[in-house]
């Protein structure tokens, strides 16, 4: 008889694990307290505009690959996926804009207009930066971070020097052009932590970017939530949206079920890939191996103020991803991580998806999504949203010349309160547990419950870390322990 799987949450991880826990022969219902799937990628649709709600980049298709490879499948079985070019551009001032273009080649000759002599030093910091995607990709992040010894290779011990230096140093000592430097360093905030925050090894991220590129599925990231939901639900596995998880109930050291709404579901086995934090809340205290004072001891990616805006015509002098680095990047990281609060000029990002694709907005009109990062835990309220909405949008205008506020047809937001009511995130971070040194492999929270012994956990804030392909990794990493620890 099966072993039946109950799952929390139905973000990338979960359905990762949900589609290796299927085809090795469990029963698996996934239980999403939202009424669709997703997770933090859900979608937005009003007036003729899609958005994503959350991820708009599509990095490392080869971790997608990889995934779909492992069910007979390519990611071109369910969606489209077209590489950028430009891949993003970086405003710097009004007069000073850098653009990022769609190989390395091109991207060195960009350098090399800004500091001459840059492009030789950039082929070098992306052949290491390769050589690092090949050991990171290719075997560290698909270990369960069981133990420190998963780190100890004879090719890890190599660059061992790597995890103790930081990408901030290796990146200003090679680069003295601030802009550079900045773009250069821009790629590690995807692991939710600063550049001098960051182990060196992490440069790997720079090789996702300038060594491999940047790509959009044709209808945005949610087609790959789509892609998995079909894939999961071709081998087997159940879905149920609208049902909030009330506890966990656990016997005798072991998860005996679930309850949602009220209902009890019986399970031999409890996966969740909900907020970690919050899915310990659901536990007696007597099963929570991380207490308050351990959460609150950990550095957080930040939360986010979110905008989704319809334009009523097509925007001038931006690209699908446009960075605007026209402020200070140290005064505004300090406002996240050193000093929490809002920040006064705060450094933002616009995506105008649009641009590349026809499906997403109305003919002649623009979606763009723009993204404020913020420390997590702040004070939340409609009034701070429009005060942010409206410098962004000022600067907005001067930066790219064109006057857009006029031509608004809708805008929602979404920030730190909803993080919370919509995915139970702690403190409402964004990106969940950031890649600092003392928080990289084994010692992130577990992937296995220590106190409960079929008790499992995947997502952003366990092993190998924040991030879409990461969370499709940390899903194969639970199956495989689960599957080793509860064979059929």
């Amino acid at each position: 008889m099966k072993k039946h799987i109950s799952i929390i949450g139905s973000g990338f991880s979960a359905l990762a694990a949900s589609c290796y826990l299927a085809r090795d022969g469990f029963d698996v219902t996934i239980f999403e307290k939202n009424s669709t799937i997703g997770g933090r990628a859900r979608q937005l649709k009003k007036k003729g505009f899609t958005f994503d709600i959350g991820p708009t980049w599509y990095w490392m298709p080869d971790v997608f690959e990889r995934f779909f490879a492992d069910f007979n499948k390519t990611p071109d079985h369910y969606y489209e996926l077209e590489k950028l070019n430009p891949a993003y551009s970086v405003y710097f001032s009004k007069e000073d804009a850098i653009t990022i273009e769609d190989t390395l080649e091109k991207i060195c000759v960009a350098f090399e207009k800004e500091e001459k002599g840059s492009s030789k030093k950039l082929l070098k910091f992306i052949a290491n930066a390769q050589d690092n995607y090949e050991v990171a990709i290719k075997d560290l992040v698909y270990r369960p971070g069981v133990s420190p010894f998963e780190l100890v290779t004879p090719v890890t011990m190599k660059k061992l020097g790597q995890f103790f230096s930081t990408i901030k140093k290796d990146v200003r000592k090679e680069f003295k052009n601030d802009r550079l430097a900045m773009i250069l360093e821009f790629p590690v905030l995807f692991l939710g932590a600063k550049p001098d925050n960051t182990p060196s090894f992490y440069s790997f991220m720079n090789y996702a970017d300038f060594g491999i590129g940047t790509f959009h599925p044709k209808g945005g990231m949610y087609q790959v939530i789509l892609a998995m939901e079909a894939l999961a639900k071709s081998l087997g596995v159940s879905i149920k949206t609208d049902m909030n998880i009330d506890n966990i109930i656990v016997d005798n050291g072991k998860a005996t079920a679930i309850t949602a709404n009220g209902q009890t579901f019986k399970s031999d086995i409890v996966l969740s890939g909900a907020d970690y934090h919050h899915t310990e809340t659901l536990l007696d205290s007597k099963y929570v191996q991380y207490s308050e004072r351990y959460w609150n001891s950990k550095t957080f990616a930040p939360s986010s103020l979110l905008f989704y805006v319809g334009f009523d015509k097509k925007l001038e002098r931006v690209n699908h991803h446009t960075l605007f680095f026209d402020v200070d990047f140290n005064a505004h990281a300090k406002d996240i991580y050193d000093d929490p609060k809002w920040p006064d000029n705060p450094l933002f990002y616009a995506s105008f998806p649009s641009i590349t694709d026809d499906k997403v907005a109305p003919k002649g009109q623009e979606a763009g999504i723009f993204l404020i990062p913020l420390a997590p835990g702040l004070e939340d309220t409609e009034e701070l949203r429009s005060t942010y909405f409206n410098k962004i949008l000022t600067r907005f205008e001067n930066l790219t010349s064109q006057s857009v506020k006029n031509n608004i047809i809708f805008k929602e937001s979404f920030c730190v309160k909803d993080f919370i009511e919509d995915y139970n995130s702690y403190k409402g971070n964004a990106y969940g547990m950031a890649n600092t040194l003392l928080q990289t492999a084994f010692l992130r929270p577990n992937l296995k419950s220590k106190k409960v012994s079929n008790l499992y956990f995947t997502g952003q804030l366990t092993v190998p870390g924040p991030g879409v392909p990461p969370s499709l990794i940390s899903g194969k990493l639970v199956a495989e322990l689960i599957k080793k620890h509860h064979a059929n």
